[in-house]
């Protein structure tokens, strides 16, 4: 059985603020195979990483100019990145880009970002909107697509099909051996997320998932055996 992926959760964010530089640094320092993030774009289409659509002290990031963001500072100090600056700095691996809320009028923004990284062919997007994934498919066809569900669908193989979604995104306590096998044999793969714990990465890991993310890309390498048991900060 394959391994699954390493994806760190908004870099490694067990360890460093969430979608922040140093949180996508410390991924590649712990080896991750590659990030999960979230996007907003700008008022005027920059395409920012952050999770919440509001900034502290700014609000809506949709209403603000790029400058005006990126004067922003992070609990940690550092500026909101851009999505151009995180695949840069992740080089050959794999980033998965959760659309937070997208106007139309910046899918092409989002895509050429995409196009210009460093690894265009490890990056796809995955969204619990998913008439945004739909849309985005539309505008090209050969991007890889994700659906996000925290709940259970009575047809998840469907709800992946109605939007050419190949990749499902579910909330890891929701998965079991016959969502595994159900997904797979429609020829798509799962992702049990958000996971941090070394006997749930385990038995999620036996029941054949494909991805496994979480805030300690370590442990999961560890619950995979790609590392030996030492426990190292944060455990």
């Amino acid at each position: 059985m394959p391994r699954p992926t390493v994806i760190a959760h908004r870099g490694a964010s067990g360890y460093e603020y969430e979608n922040s530089l140093a949180a996508f640094r410390r991924a590649v320092v712990l080896d991750a195979d590659g990030v999960e993030l979230d996007v907003h774009a700008t008022q005027d289409g920059a395409i920012v990483v952050h999770h919440d659509p509001e900034l502290p002290g700014l609000g809506p990031i949709a209403h603000a100019d790029a400058r005006t963001v990126r004067e922003v500072r992070l609990h940690n100090g550092e500026r909101v990145p851009l999505l151009s600056e995180v695949l840069e700095l992740m080089g050959n691996r794999d980033v998965w880009v959760e659309v937070k809320a997208l106007e139309p009028a910046w899918d092409a923004r989002l895509l050429a970002v995409l196009d210009a990284g460093p690894a265009p062919g490890r990056y796809a997007v995955h969204s619990f909107e998913h008439a945004l994934v739909a849309r985005l498919g539309r505008v090209r066809p050969e991007l890889r697509r994700g659906v996000l569900l925290s709940s259970r669908e009575p047809d998840v193989v469907g709800t992946m099909a109605a939007v050419g979604a190949v990749t499902l995104w579910q909330e890891w306590r929701l998965v079991d051996d016959a969502l595994v096998c159900a997904v797979h044999a429609a020829g798509c793969a799962i992702i049990a997320w958000t996971v941090n714990e070394l006997g749930d990465l385990r038995r999620l890991a036996r029941l054949g998932v494909d991805g496994l993310c979480g805030n300690y890309p370590d442990r999961i390498r560890v619950a995979i055996g790609l590392e030996s048991e030492v426990p190292s900060v944060g455990f």
